[in-house]
């Protein structure tokens, strides 16, 4: 997904349900003479090479749902006064599983693609999550969350995955608080992980 949000206005990055937002890059300033044009002088779209790469997009908007970010100087600062700028975001809305302590994560993608993880987190980092029925001293630890490259090791380039969500597979990173993975995945392409066979 790519979004454009001229100066002054705000980006408004949007996944549908049981997607998060994975940012890929960012730029605020103006790299042409056409985006963001509409009825402005000339003289404030020349500078076409006024390109200030920025990762307080992502910093702001990974592992959300949505997202709305001002296209400003008083956000991003100004890399070319006088210029009318604009931010431009690349995105994507990866898969988000989200599983309880001793329940089966179960990560699948259509037919003819494999899972891909993006990122997966052991623990709890809120005390809302996984917490119906829990004892408030379950749930007040929410700086405990690892992450791990267990989920990856087991679903990478298969089409489904079930893990049991348990301390003997993650470690135990806080005793006493339930605990909870959370991973982010995408499905790519078989045909993209197979080498090609010509013969």
């Amino acid at each position: 997904v790519h979004s454009t949000a001229c100066e002054g206005s705000n980006a408004n990055l949007r996944c549908d349900d049981g997607h998060v937002i994975a940012v890929h890059w960012a730029n605020y300033g103006r790299r042409d003479t056409t985006t963001c044009s509409y009825q402005r002088p000339e003289c404030e779209i020349q500078n076409a090479r006024c390109i200030n790469p920025t990762s307080k997009v992502a910093d702001s908007c990974n592992g959300k749902r949505s997202c709305i970010i001002e296209a400003s100087n008083s956000v991003f600062g100004d890399p070319c006064p006088g210029t009318y700028k604009y931010l431009e975001v690349a995105y994507d809305c990866p898969f988000h599983s989200i599983t309880c302590e001793h329940s089966y994560a179960n990560l699948h993608c259509d037919e003819g693609h494999v899972i891909v993880v993006l990122s997966a987190e052991y623990g709890r980092d809120d005390s809302t999550t996984c917490s119906y029925k829990r004892p408030p001293a379950q749930l007040s630890n929410t700086q405990c969350s690892i992450p791990t490259s267990k989920v990856a090791e087991s679903c990478n380039g298969r089409n489904s995955c079930s893990i049991k969500v348990r301390n003997s597979m993650f470690g135990d990173p806080c005793p006493g608080t339930y605990k909870y993975l959370e991973v982010v995945y995408t499905c790519e392409s078989k045909c993209l992980k197979d080498p090609l066979n010509d013969s």
